[in-house]
């Protein structure tokens, strides 16, 4: 007896119905790549399985989808061997692209089978296949990582920039990946500070890799771009974040497609592609510091930059379910792409749900025995905890805490505040060591920030960090307490006199 599909209907929270798939029984017998059945190795000699999937490496959301699952062979490790895929050869063949749009003509092309992008790709991706395929369908099976608000697309400037907010950017040259989140990201924010992307900015398309060159060589005024562009730039240096994704309250994620053809034909191997997915996730949670470091050496980004995202706290939680927040996002992205007219025949939002399918990802679970909503309530619960290790005392408010990764440390040290961490680092540096990087979280909202491309208002030791000036200096305004940049707070806990903000940190 084959595996065989039973689909249902399930509602979500929001009352939409998505798609869901549950594999029922498997005995033995099933059909292979060249249309025949058969049990036992000897009738699958010489048999071999392609799988073929295309990552994005330097975008990190796809790490514990990409990177990782190869690299560790996490995939190799859940494949069936048994019943019908007894004596099968596997040929999984890795590709790694800058972005989506390649991704999704190999798989139109039958070229790649399970692809990894994000989520306005992804739309682009199911809508093409729905309109130009004759043989199969595109299916949204998992999420990789995601935002409820959107943090992780930004907008940055050249560092001696002196734009501090996007009304700066007024008859500016910006630009950003046509056809990505970030470029719709870019599009409402602009409308939202009155600024037309056709009259009161030049906008022009440009990949990472152009957009960071021309930032170094002051061509543009601003980039903005998706996940980890925004905060790879000014780490590295040369750019500082003046508008982050997250300010717009819209949900952004990367996840994984899957051709339908494949999935039907191979449930079972799609279910250990999401396994390998879900173990790389835990592995992760065990060792975040770890993992980044080894994320950054097969991605090229920076471990910090990974460690920003995807660590305890961070602005990407690693989540694969398929829930309302990334219904919503994958819904926007279909709303903003037919506004941009990216699609010649209209396509209704609501559509989507007919293009999603989280019963591979269940059946994963279930075999893993893991549960659905404690799977759920780990990524939530994956915040900063833990004793200061300056004090002693226990972090009780993630959204207060500080951190900084000591060079040559394995495991980054964690603070029940931005005070207890600046003294720590001050201490750290009179005795000649120092801090690959320091993190520290946004007053208002909580997001993460790179404490040197921070504003901070000081009242004693009671110090929070902001992402934007304005909101720095409302705040310093409001409790009459003082504004300074980062290297002034070193300076206010070693005894020196504070460096007072007037511009950029």
């Amino acid at each position: 007896m084959r595996y065989f599909l039973g689909l249902f209907q399930k509602k979500i929270t929001s009352g939409l119905l998505v798609t869901s798939v549950f594999f029922v029984g498997a005995c033995s017998a099933g059909t292979n790549s060249s249309g025949g059945g058969g049990t036992g190795a000897n009738s699958n000699s010489g048999r071999t399985i392609r799988i073929s999937i295309g990552t994005q490496d330097q975008v990190i959301n796809t790490a514990v989808g990409g990177a990782a699952v190869r690299e560790l062979e996490l995939l190799e490790k859940h494949l069936p061997r048994d019943g019908q895929y007894e004596g099968v050869e596997y040929e999984i063949e890795w590709s790694s692209y800058t972005s989506g749009p390649p991704i999704t003509n190999r798989m139109l092309a039958d070229q790649i089978d399970i692809g990894l992008m994000g989520d306005f790709p992804a739309v682009i991706n199911m809508v093409t296949f729905q309109q130009e395929s004759r043989d199969a369908n595109s299916i949204f099976i998992g999420t990789l990582a995601y935002s409820p608000n959107g943090a992780g697309n930004a907008v940055v400037v050249p560092m001696d920039s002196n734009a501090t907010s996007l009304a700066d950017l007024r008859g500016g040259t910006v630009s950003v990946p046509f056809g990505s989140a970030a470029h719709g990201m870019l599009l409402n924010a602009l409308a939202d500070v009155g600024l037309d992307p056709e009259t009161d900015v030049d906008l022009i398309s440009q990949s990472p890799e152009v957009g960071g060159a021309s930032l170094r060589t002051r061509q543009i005024d601003a980039h903005a771009d998706f996940v980890p562009f925004g905060e790879l730039f000014p780490f590295r240096g040369f750019a500082r974040k003046i508008f982050d994704g997250a300010q717009t309250g819209v949900p952004t994620l990367h996840g994984i497609v899957v051709r339908s053809d494949f999935a039907e034909e191979h449930p079972e191997i799609v279910v250990a592609y999401l396994k390998a997915v879900l173990e790389a996730n835990q592995m992760f949670q065990a060792d975040p510091e770890g993992l980044s470091t080894q994320i950054g050496e097969w991605s090229g980004i920076d471990k910090e930059v990974v460690y920003m995202f995807l660590g305890p706290s961070g602005l990407q939680p690693l989540d694969p379910t398929i829930r309302e927040t990334q219904v919503d996002a994958l819904k926007n992205s279909i709303a903003t792409l037919t506004d941009l007219g990216r699609f010649e025949d209209p396509i209704e939002p609501n559509e989507v749900t007919n293009w999603i399918d989280e019963g591979y990802l269940r059946q994963a679970m279930e075999e893993l025995d893991l549960d659905y909503d404690e799977v759920i309530a780990t990524a939530e619960a994956y915040q900063i905890t833990g004793e200061d290790a300056l004090t002693g005392e226990e972090i009780t408010d993630p959204k207060l805490a500080a951190q900084f990764w000591v060079q040559g440390e394995d495991t980054v040290r964690n603070f029940a505040s931005i005070s207890n961490m600046v003294k720590a680092l001050v201490e750290l540096q009179a005795e000649g060591e120092a801090a690959n990087v320091m993190f520290v979280h946004d007053k208002n909202h909580g997001w993460k920030l790179f404490a040197e491309n921070s504003y901070f208002v000081s009242n004693g030791d009671d110090v929070s960090a902001f992402l934007l000036e304005a909101d720095a200096q409302a705040y310093a305004s409001e409790t009459g307490g003082q504004m300074t940049a980062f290297r002034g707070l070193q300076d206010l806990y070693a005894g020196q006199k504070p460096l007072l903000v007037g511009a950029a940190p």
